[in-house]
């Protein structure tokens, strides 16, 4: 747990880096983008699950609502003694799940409707198991905060823009042609570098928790190769969904918490993904159960 708050720590510390320059950039003093970034660091600790859930169009549900998530998180908390987290519902086509809370006690995880669609109780309790280990490791804290605040970076970037268009960069302030057009230029910059340096710190954090939290699910759930196949499913959703051009309606902040990334599938986005390669997890996932000796019917 210490490890992850000096991590956390770091993190904020980029981010809000990242953040404070850009927003010198749009003209304010240094005084107020640092207000700005310390007001952005306060409310992303205390409301970014909440922030998190809206964004990502989830709804708290009771168990009547979803008796089996809730019965397979009661078996797993059960197991593992961690708090019961509270359960959300999006209801979205696209089979996929989340987790967010700043601890193991203030833990939501959320499950897509299209995920339930598709996924035997076996599969489930392996997605679940797996979420249940970000929240476990306090991953959630990490990745919560960094996509806030990547998200909060590209909407000021976006904010820019569209002030720098229409009211000249800066705000209109200084002047002369030279001044216009090297602000016009460090505009330019930031619209691209800002949320790529955001990305790159999400990265940094992101593909190591995922074989870790596949690793844990496997263990806590005692069914590798369900986790296998229920990636497998979700992925192969990915790609029939992709091929027939359908959009997928995600926010692109929230990208480092779903349990695979739903925005492909070009090369440039494989390689800045801030997940590994699902063919990688499932390996490791089959290696897992070889070395458990967990017999399995599922064929990944």
């Amino acid at each position: 747990m210490v490890w992850t708050f000096i991590k956390t720590t770091l993190l904020i510390g980029l981010l809000t880096g990242i953040f404070f320059a850009v927003a010198y950039l749009l003209g304010f003093d240094p005084l107020t983008a640092l207000g700005f970034a310390a007001i952005l660091n306060l409310a992303i600790y205390w409301f970014s699950d909440k922030l998190v859930l809206r964004m990502g169009g989830a709804r708290i549900v009771s168990e009547q609502e979803a008796p089996e998530v809730y019965a397979a998180l009661r078996k797993l908390t059960t197991a593992s003694g961690t708090p019961m987290p509270k359960v959300a519902l999006v209801n979205s086509p696209i089979p996929n799940a989340f987790a967010t809370g700043r601890s193991p006690s203030k833990a939501t995880i959320a499950v897509h409707s299209g995920l339930l669609n598709i996924v035997n109780d076996e599969e489930l309790e392996a997605v679940l198991a797996h979420e249940l280990t970000h929240v476990r490791s306090w991953d959630t804290l990490t990745t919560t905060v960094a996509a806030m605040v990547a998200g909060a970076i590209t909407y000021m970037v976006q904010w820019g823009w569209l002030m720098g268009g229409v009211y000249g960069y800066g705000g209109g302030y200084g002047g002369g042609q030279n001044r216009q057009q090297g602000n016009i230029i460090g505009l330019l910059l930031m619209i691209v570098l800002a949320p790529f340096a955001a990305m790159l710190v999400q990265l940094a954090v992101s593909r190591t928790r995922e074989y870790s939290a596949d690793a844990g699910g496997a263990k806590l759930s005692g069914n590798p190769m369900a986790l296998a196949s229920a990636l497998q499913k979700i992925e192969s959703q990915a790609k029939y969904r992709t091929a027939r051009g359908a959009p997928a309606k995600t926010n692109p902040a929230l990208a480092s918490l779903y349990i695979i990334n739903p925005l492909r599938r070009s090369f440039l986005a494989e390689l800045m993904s801030t997940h590994p390669a699902t063919e990688k997890r499932i390996a490791r996932l089959r290696a897992i159960a070889e070395r458990s000796g967990y017999g399995s019917y599922y064929s990944v």
